[in-house]
């Protein structure tokens, strides 16, 4: 191919000009969160020796499903594009790993050879959006990104282009936390999740929120592979899913896994072969559910949460069960009224807690949260999983004013989308609001399932 892009694994986009240039997200090996996550296809051998024979790769984000750090040693020698995430973590870790790490400053254009050239856009959830200009077409590569009201700029941008092509998250399998039951013990499911459209509706909606012709879908092709996290394959929607009720008057969806010659407009399927759901036990993963803390490791959870100033203003306690054993962490505030009980391996937590990646535990539903009390809307986000995960682990902002300081660096870099900053801030106060009333619980509606 001398000028075109190929979309294999989870959320790799290949790029050629004569050559190979760029891959992004590669997660090449087997396994992501803790074991957890396995790719639901196999690379086929010719895309696995372009990945390999790449000269750039771009990581979006640190999540495990796009930045594998089982993938990395396969990934030596190659040049690192990074988006402008603050606190710089992935960049700095990769340095001190030997790779030559450049970090992409955002909403600037960076030539990569002599047809294609980037331009990334980082958000304030540590992940970003790639813009890839391959000759006269325009490649918008979302991954797990929500807008922000960047769609705007994009669409505007897309206009000047022949032709645009938007790659995303497509919505049939889970990638957020979905473990969590009621002090009943009875597993929640949450509302909006039962209540979802069919992806394509989804999928043709962001198309043309984007002003792209073509919607490739991207960052879904996983299954859950843990005996204690499969049950969450019966909540993945089947492929077909990606087409069903797509309509749109401005733009089609294309395959998932493809190889696009832009010079002859014109695909071919890749056909890669679906892998076989084999079920693993935990502790092929280091994962002993009967395994207490050790005594010295109880302090240094204690430690995590409690450097997660927002924490305490939102919750009375968080209690972590590990082996049986119940260990408490209290703020003791009087307003909340909240707590959560988290019932978690041992070697998984303190990997979570010693790396600052707690969030690939959410993700990962084999640990189960019991949520206890008044919340809206019924699950961890953003009042825990965002502060915990994004804010302190991945952008380094511990305390209350930390935050303010880093939100206000984004809001600088989104200006002229206002929407980016007030919208979201608002929704977070109202549903703040709702939490403090518990007269108005009735307004966090959920289902319940036995399983």
């Amino acid at each position: 191919m001398n000028l075109g892009f190929e979309t294999v694994g989870n959320a790799t986009l290949i790029i050629h000009d004569k050559k190979p240039i760029l891959a992004t997200d590669p997660w090449i090996t087997p396994n992501a969160y803790f074991g957890s996550w396995s790719c639901s296809h196999q690379i086929p051998e010719q895309q696995m020796d372009s990945i390999l024979n790449s000269q750039y790769v771009w990581f979006s984000h640190g999540h495990p499903d796009h930045l594998n750090y089982d993938s990395l040693p396969k990934l030596k020698g190659k040049k690192i594009l990074l988006p402008d995430h603050l606190g710089g973590r992935i960049a700095k870790s990769l340095r001190s790993d030997g790779f030559e790490v450049t970090v992409l400053k955002d909403r600037h254009w960076y030539p990569l050879s002599k047809n294609v050239r980037v331009f990334c856009w980082a958000d304030h959830y540590q992940d970003a959006i790639l813009l890839v200009e391959v000759g006269d077409n325009l490649l918008i590569n979302c991954n797990d990104a929500v807008d922000f009201g960047r769609n705007f700029f994009i669409k505007n941008l897309a206009k000047k282009y022949r032709h645009s092509f938007i790659l995303s998250i497509s919505s049939i399998g889970i990638a957020d936390m979905m473990n969590y039951y009621d002090e009943e013990g009875r597993f929640i499911v949450p509302k909006n999740y039962l209540e979802r459209p069919p992806s394509g509706i989804e999928n043709a909606e962001k198309a043309d929120r984007f002003g792209a012709e073509y919607f490739v879908p991207s960052s879904s092709f996983h299954f859950f592979q843990r005996t204690d996290s499969a049950w969450a394959n019966e909540f993945s929607r089947p492929i077909e899913e990606l087409y069903k009720g797509y309509e749109s008057k401005s733009s089609r969806i294309l395959p998932a896994f493809i190889s696009f010659d832009l010079e002859r407009h014109d695909y071919r399927l890749l056909n890669p072969k679906p892998l076989e759901l084999i079920l693993k036990d935990p502790k092929q993963f280091g994962d002993d559910w009967s395994e207490p803390l050790q005594s010295d490791e109880v302090p240094l959870v204690t430690q995590y949460f409690k450097k997660v100033e927002h924490l305490g203003s939102f919750l009375d306690f968080i209690n972590i069960k590990v082996g049986g054993v119940d260990h408490r962490i209290e703020w003791k505030n009087k307003h909340c009224h909240r707590g959560i009980t988290l019932e978690v391996p041992r070697a998984s937590l303190m990997t979570a807690v010693r790396h600052e990646v707690f969030e690939d535990l959410l993700i990962g539903n084999f640990m189960k949260a019991t949520l206890h009390g008044s919340w809206f809307p019924q699950d961890l986000s953003p009042e825990f999983s965002v502060y915990v995960g994004k804010y302190s682990d991945n952008g380094l902002a511990h305390k209350e004013k930390e935050v303010r300081e880093y939100l206000a660096i984004y809001r600088k870099r989104f200006i002229e989308f206002k929407s980016y900053y007030w919208l979201p801030k608002l929704r977070f106060a109202l549903g703040g609001i709702v939490r403090k009333l518990p007269c108005l619980n009735f307004l966090t509606s959920y289902t319940r399932a036995a399983r």
